[in-house]
C-alpha cells in the first residue's frame, strides 16, 4: 500500500510557500490590525449589523486577484475555467498545509478565503446549471462579480432540510416564493441567494425540493438583521422572502430536485473543510509542544511533566489518524461517485472538526494565561473552527450518515 504523496505535491507546496513570501507576506505586514489581537474589531463594522467591514473585505479580494494572477486561485477548477484540474485529494493536502502555517492572509477561513480557492458554486453550477446559466454565472463567481449566497437553512429547520415551510408556486413563466431563512452566509455582498422551496410533496420528503436564485434586489427580499456570532464579524444573514418573483430560468438544476444541488455544495465542503480542521490543529499542537519546550517553571522545561506531555501525544496520535483518513476519503471522491463515499467524508469531517477544537483548547492551557488572550491565535481558531461542527452538517448529521452505512438503514 502507497502512503506517499503524489510526486508533484511537495514541489507544488514549496512553490506556494514562495509565492506567499513575495507576494502575499508584505500585504498581511502592511495590515496588521487584521491579524493581531486586534482583528475581530478591526474586520468588524459594528454599527452596520456587524457585518465585515469593507476594507477588510476589500484586502481579501486584492489577495485573490494576486492568486489568480499567479495561477494559484483555481487550482482545483477545470482546466476549461483556469484551473489545474487539481484533485480532490490535491485539495485536501493543499488546504491542510495552508492551515497548518496559521492565520495570515494567506488563508483566512473566517470568511473562506485562501490563495488557492474553494469554489463549490463553481462545481454545482457546472454541474447542474444550464450552458446559458453557466455561462453567466461561473466566471463571474471566480472573479467576484457575482456572488451566491445558501438559502437552506430555516428559522425552524436546521438538519431536517426534507422539512422545508418555504414554498414556490408556479406563476405564468415565473414562480412565486414565501418564507424564511436563517445563516445566509456572505447574502450581505451577494447578488443571489440560493433558495431551497418545497415545490411539491409532503414534508419529509426529499423529492419536491426546489433550487431558486434569486436576485438579491428583487421586490419582497429583505435582510432584516444579521445574526452575531461567537466569531465576528458575521455576514450570516437572516432572510425573508415575501412574494419573490423569480423567472422560470432560477432554477437551477430540476424542478423537484434541488436536494441533489444542495447536496454536491456540502459534500464539496465537508472534506476540504476536515483538510483545514486538520491543519489548524497541527499548528495549535506544534506551537504547544515548541512552547512547552521552551518555557520553564520550578527550574526546569514545562515539556517534562506527563501532564503536559501525555495530551499532546494523544492529540498528535489523533492528527495522524485523521490525517490518513482524510486523504483516504479524498482519494474516493477522485474515483467514486460522491454518493459512495458519503461515509468516509463524514467521518472524516466530524472527528477533524473535534480535533481542531480541542487542540486549540489544550495549546490554551499550555500557553496558560496568554493562550487565553488575543495576542495568541488559539482563540480565534477556537472559535472559527467550532462552527464547523454545526455548519455543512452538524457532526450529529455526520455521525448519522455513517450509522446509515454501518447498519445498513435508510438511504445507501
Amino acid at each position: 500500500m502507497e502512503f506517499a504523496l503524489p510526486d508533484h505535491l511537495p514541489g507544488l507546496l514549496a512553490e506556494m510557500d514562495a509565492f506567499i513570501e513575495a507576494e502575499i507576506k508584505p500585504l498581511e505586514r502592511e495590515h496588521m490590525q487584521y491579524f493581531d489581537h486586534r482583528r475581530e474589531y478591526a474586520r468588524t463594522d459594528w454599527e452596520s449589523g456587524g457585518i465585515p467591514r469593507r476594507e477588510w473585505e476589500d484586502l481579501l479580494d486584492e489577495m485573490r486577484r494576486r492568486a489568480d494572477a499567479a495561477g494559484w486561485l483555481r487550482y482545483g477548477l477545470p482546466a476549461r475555467f483556469g484551473g489545474r484540474d487539481g484533485t480532490n485529494l490535491d485539495m485536501a493536502v493543499i488546504r491542510e498545509h495552508l492551515a497548518h502555517k496559521g492565520l495570515g492572509l494567506h488563508n483566512d477561513l473566517q470568511d473562506e478565503s485562501s490563495i488557492v480557492g474553494n469554489f463549490p458554486q463553481v462545481i454545482m453550477m457546472d454541474r447542474f446549471g444550464t450552458e446559458q446559466q453557466k455561462q453567466e454565472w461561473i466566471e463571474p463567481m471566480i472573479t467576484g462579480e457575482r456572488s451566491m449566497a445558501f438559502g437552506l437553512t430555516e428559522p425552524n429547520h436546521g438538519s431536517d432540510a426534507t422539512w422545508l415551510e418555504t414554498r414556490a408556486e408556479p406563476d405564468g413563466d415565473g414562480w412565486i416564493i414565501n418564507g424564511r431563512k436563517r445563516w445566509n452566509t456572505g447574502v450581505h455582498r451577494a447578488t443571489h441567494d440560493l433558495i431551497f422551496a418545497r415545490t411539491s410533496g409532503e414534508p419529509g420528503q426529499a423529492h419536491g425540493i426546489t433550487a431558486f436564485l434569486v436576485p438579491t434586489d428583487a421586490e419582497g427580499f429583505k435582510v432584516p438583521f444579521y445574526w452575531w456570532t461567537f466569531n465576528m464579524p458575521s455576514d450570516h444573514g437572516e432572510v425573508e422572502l415575501d412574494n419573490v418573483w423569480v423567472p422560470a430560468d432560477a432554477v437551477l438544476g430540476e424542478v423537484d430536485r434541488g436536494l441533489e444541488v444542495g447536496q454536491t455544495f456540502l459534500h464539496e465542503n465537508r472534506i476540504r473543510q476536515a483538510a483545514s480542521s486538520l491543519g489548524a490543529a497541527q499548528y495549535c499542537i506544534d506551537r504547544a509542544v515548541e512552547y512547552a519546550n521552551e518555557r520553564v517553571v520550578f527550574g526546569k522545561p514545562l515539556s517534562v511533566n506527563q501532564a503536559v506531555q501525555w495530551p499532546l501525544v494523544e492529540l498528535q496520535t489523533e492528527a495522524q489518524m485523521v490525517r490518513l483518513l482524510v486523504y483516504f476519503a479524498a482519494w474516493h471522491l477522485d474515483h467514486d461517485h460522491h454518493m459512495q463515499v458519503s461515509d468516509k467524508v463524514s467521518m472524516a469531517n466530524y472527528r477533524a472538526n473535534r480535533l481542531v477544537c480541542e487542540a486549540a483548547d489544550r495549546a490554551m492551557q499550555i500557553h496558560g494565561g496568554i493562550g487565553y488572550s488575543r495576542h495568541e491565535p488559539f482563540e480565534h481558531i477556537y472559535r472559527h473552527h467550532r462552527r464547523y461542527r454545526i455548519t455543512e452538517g452538524a457532526e450529529e448529521i455526520q455521525i448519522r450518515r455513517v450509522a446509515q452505512r454501518l447498519f445498513g438503514f435508510g438511504r445507501r
